[in-house]
């Protein structure tokens, strides 16, 4: 099976200084990527949608807030709403949950990795960005443990270290690289 028809969809978690990280690896997408992206942003349970509004400025992907039930287009990142847990259902399909903080956060990275991991199993690339707490790392694990990807941004190159840190204690990733190593790396799939 090639690399391109292996990976169905990409879930990317960060938290602080992620918006600059985002920006930076979405730019850098060639404009014809197709992947459907997720997107786990540690934000205010009070923003309103600025970054959807941002990232739709600057990236190649149609940007939008996940809706209840709706099902993953390709060309289109989703970013999980403020203050709901983003998850996968069997169908495919968006779940939003209001349940407790996990990792003091809701939208929790590892409630959406884990979620993803459980349905598109080896099918999945799941991404840890800058961040200050280790929300994403046991999440990212349950992806590899079920044979998916599991990629990092670089500690050196990250704004805060400590979710890459975490990430990479985590699990054997596959791959510690830079954002625009990133960006590149995707882009070959």
């Amino acid at each position: 099976m090639t690399p391109a028809k292996k990976y169905k969809v990409i879930v990317i978690g960060s938290s602080a200084g992620g918006l600059n990280a985002l920006k930076t690896l979405l730019r850098n997408l060639d404009k014809g990527f197709r992947i459907p992206v997720i997107i786990v942003q540690h934000i205010s349970p009070d923003s309103e949608n600025y970054l959807i509004h941002i990232l739709n400025d600057l990236n190649r992907l149609k940007v939008k807030e996940a809706d209840e039930k709706e099902h993953l287009q390709p060309g289109y990142a989703y970013v999980a709403p403020p203050n709901y847990h983003l998850l996968i259902e069997p169908d495919q399909t968006f779940t939003l949950t209001i349940d407790e903080r996990v990792n003091y956060a809701r939208p929790s990275i590892d409630v959406l990795f884990e979620t993803a991991a459980e349905v598109f199993r080896e099918h999945l690339i799941g991404i840890i960005l800058t961040g200050a707490n280790n929300d994403g790392s046991h999440g990212l694990k349950r992806i590899k443990e079920l044979g998916g990807m599991a990629i990092v941004q670089d500690p050196e190159t990250a704004e805060v270290d400590s979710m890459p840190k975490a990430a990479v204690a985590a699990c054997a990733v596959d791959h510690v690289l830079s954002l625009e190593e990133i960006s590149a790396f995707l882009n070959k799939l």
